[in-house]
């Protein structure tokens, strides 16, 4: 056996680079937060080979002092935290005083600096972890960091590296993370020798229109919330802007970007109502909070976090999306300024009765729909025709002077026009058309009205007059006898009636429309499979959704204009109405100028 030995510094800056930078794009990080830290308001940087051949970042910071030029590129030498209570409490990107050693170690650097307040700057080389001598430079202020050649001495790792092509990519993510979490800094990008990127100063918003697009700038809704030390704020996308990957996911914890699982599963868990389950919401998020409250001494490479007090960072970060997600329609509105600013007056609402799709002027039904003379829909919110008749009437006139797209009289999703194939309703409002998925917007209702009764305690229940019985297996039976109790929490009543036979005797009043006998499988289906306690605590909102499923309009279902009108207003008083269960879309609108544009009017 060996004996022990100290390593040379050399090998233990090797080491350390390994964890550190373990390609261009996490060297070229590394710079970038140094900068940042240094108060740069300006930060140029170059690229060569994707990072390989060359990494070279430029800012106008407060620059380095000759005599610590060579300690810039020693081990565990900083400016940053000075004692452990500095440690317990970083409020800089960088602290460990690692970063620039290790990368010097396998690369050849050049580090010049000016500070302001000096006639000249100075230089000094780093090869392989060997130090040079400072000498005079004409650096302007602030500082240049070179990075030539990386792992040039090592080429065991070299050849871990990946193409061109690939390791831009990768320095181009790091670029935007840093860029994204600061928006008051100009950044410029440039690979062998053309700019890539170059933005200058601007708000939140405007800098997550500019780097991630017009697309899903068009998707996102704002965020802003404090409470008890902490702010939460960004951007996030709606539901309908979910991805197939994580590509459109940055998380900033006091600025620095982290991967953290607590704050992961928050996102997650504030979409799980919304989004479909193979999706991934998009967002850029940030979050402050004291540096006492965050330990970023966790992992080498700064990417993770631990709280002091996660499970309240969790709960605030989750309330907070959900609070943005659950913006009624009412709030979030349908209509653009542009819209709004439409001098023409809305379309003109036809005074004869509306008939249901399918059902001819001698009232006789078209093949493949039911009668329009079936029971009402229990939306509950419906008004007397009059009262809709005088509102509609509102819709022909033309605008008046200070109306706007939100004008009291005429609500965001407008007013029923007709149904369309026994699936859509067709409204107008004063921006244009609205088409609405009847199901699933009757769908999303059902489901939160669930939600708010469980959570109250007050599920009302229906008694069926007449007991609805049906054959079961003798799991269904155990499961209608063993769950009876949570059965009950949730307004169900199914009886035992005989060795292989249930009773359904009443179900949540919500739910009263719906087939008895499938609602009553398939909540046993679901405490058999998951138990009564799990399904009460983790799975609730997956049995609410299958229910709500249930009770929800079909399609085929003719509509009269008050119930189709009803649907509309509950819509717009109803959270994350604009997503099913299932996070499709509800509706959406089409303005007049688009209509204009299909029929080229005005050519």
């Amino acid at each position: 056996m060996s004996a022990i030995r100290v390593l040379p510094d050399n090998l233990v800056n090797q080491i350390a680079a390994g964890e550190v930078v373990d390609r261009p794009a996490s060297a070229l990080k590394e710079l970038l937060e140094n900068s940042l830290d240094a108060g740069a308001r300006d930060i140029r940087v170059e690229l060569v080979s994707g990072g390989m051949q060359l990494i070279r970042v430029s800012d106008d910071g407060a620059g380095i002092e000759r005599a610590e030029l060579s300690l810039a590129l020693a081990r565990h030498a900083t400016s940053k935290i000075a004692s452990l209570d500095d440690l317990e409490q970083v409020a800089s990107l960088g602290f460990r005083g690692e970063a620039l050693a290790s990368i010097g170690a396998v690369a050849r650097v050049s580090l010049s600096s000016r500070r302001t307040d000096q006639p000249h700057g100075w230089r000094i080389e780093c090869e392989g972890g060997l130090l040079g001598e400072p000498a005079p430079s004409s650096q302007a202020a602030g500082t240049t960091i070179e990075v030539a050649d990386l792992y040039f001495n090592t080429p065991a790792r070299r050849k871990f590296l990946k193409s061109e092509a690939t390791e831009y990519g990768h320095c181009e993510e790091a670029f935007r993370r840093i860029t994204l979490a600061r928006p008051d800094v100009a950044f410029t990008l440039t690979h062998n020798g053309r700019i890539r990127w170059h933005v200058k100063p601007h708000g939140y918003v405007d800098r997550v229109r500019a780097l991630l697009g017009e697309d899903f700038y068009q998707a996102t809704l704002a965020l802003d919330e404090s409470a008890a030390g902490l702010r939460l704020y960004g951007v996030i996308a709606q539901p309908t802007y979910s991805r197939s990957t994580r590509d459109v996911q940055y998380f900033y914890v006091n600025g620095r970007f982290v991967r953290d699982r607590l704050l992961s599963h928050a996102l997650r868990q504030a979409y799980q109502d919304v989004l479909h389950h193979d999706r991934q919401p998009a967002y850029v998020v940030a979050l402050d909070l004291p540096p006492a409250a965050v330990d970023v001494n966790v992992h080498p490479s700064k990417v993770e976090v631990r709280f002091r007090d996660g499970r309240a960072i969790h709960q605030f970060v989750l309330h907070a999306i959900q609070r943005a997600l659950s913006a009624p329609t009412a709030q979030t509105g349908v209509a653009t300024d542009a819209a709004a600013a439409d001098p023409r007056p809305a379309f003109t609402v036809p005074t004869t009765p509306l008939r249901p799709y399918g059902v001819s002027s001698n009232g006789e039904i078209g093949r493949g729909h039911r009668p329009a003379h079936q029971g009402a829909l229990s939306l509950g919110v419906a008004q007397p025709a009059e009262a809709y008749a005088t509102m509609l009437g509102a819709l022909a006139e033309p605008p008046r002077t200070q109306t706007t797209a939100f004008d009291p009289e005429i609500p965001p999703l407008g007013f029923a026009l007709a149904q369309l194939a026994g699936v859509y309703i067709l409204a107008q409002n004063r921006s244009g058309l609205v088409v609405v998925d009847m199901h699933a917007a009757h769908e999303r209702i059902v489901y939160e009205r669930l939600k708010k009764t469980l959570d109250e305690g007050a599920i009302a229940v229906q008694q069926l007059l007449v007991p609805v019985a049906f054959a079961a297996d003798a799991l269904d039976v155990a499961a209608a006898e063993e769950h009876a109790e949570a059965l009950r929490r949730v307004g169900f009543e199914i009886a035992v009636v005989g060795p292989a036979a249930l009773a359904v005797r009443a179900v949540p009043a919500l739910l009263r429309d719906a087939d008895a006998k499938r609602l009553g499988l398939d909540v046993l289906r679901e405490m058999r499979e998951y138990g009564a306690e799990r399904i009460l605590a983790e799975r609730r909102n997956e049995l609410l959704a299958t229910l709500a499923c249930h009770a929800a309009v079909r399609a085929n279902r003719a509509l009269t204009i008050a119930e189709m009108n009803a649907l509309l207003r509950e819509m717009e008083a109803t959270e994350r109405s604009d997503q099913c269960n299932h996070g499709r879309p509800t509706w959406f609108a089409v303005s007049l100028g688009e209509l204009d544009a299909r029929f080229m009017r005005g050519r």
